[in-house]
């Protein structure tokens, strides 16, 4: 595929978050994996969101509603996450469609570095 990746980096998906969905890279940064997070999300790729989430905080049902289209991501701010980083935080808004209306989530995630790979531990929402 070579359209705009979903994340909003303005890159191709095939530069950009593809290699981490399809397993053939990690995400370098914590900010690379919440955006190969949200492109996880935009297509409903439940595996790789499991895959790339801490297994002391990662729930045991994770349902993505089918309806509801998210469409853009804005990174807001963040601090380390870098490539020679063990933590990073990521503050982020994500808008969405939904036959209901549309919307936007506000988060602040952690990340941690595992064995060398990024995953999420967990956000605080903001409402």
């Amino acid at each position: 595929m070579s359209g705009r990746c979903p994340c909003s980096s303005g890159d191709t998906f095939d530069a950009c978050c593809e290699p981490y969905l399809r397993g053939d890279a990690d995400a370098p940064t914590a900010e690379k994996l919440m955006r190969s997070r949200f492109t996880a999300f935009a297509f409903g790729d439940v595996a790789y969101l499991r895959k790339s989430w801490h297994p002391k905080t990662v729930p045991t049902a994770l349902d993505i509603d089918p309806n509801q289209r998210w469409y853009r991501l804005d990174i807001l701010d963040s601090d380390a996450g870098g490539l020679f980083d063990e933590t990073g935080t990521v503050r982020f808004e994500a808008r969405y469609k939904h036959p209901d209306g549309a919307g936007t989530m506000s988060e602040m995630s952690r990340f941690v570095r595992v064995d060398g790979r990024w995953l999420y531990l967990d956000g605080v929402v903001s409402p």
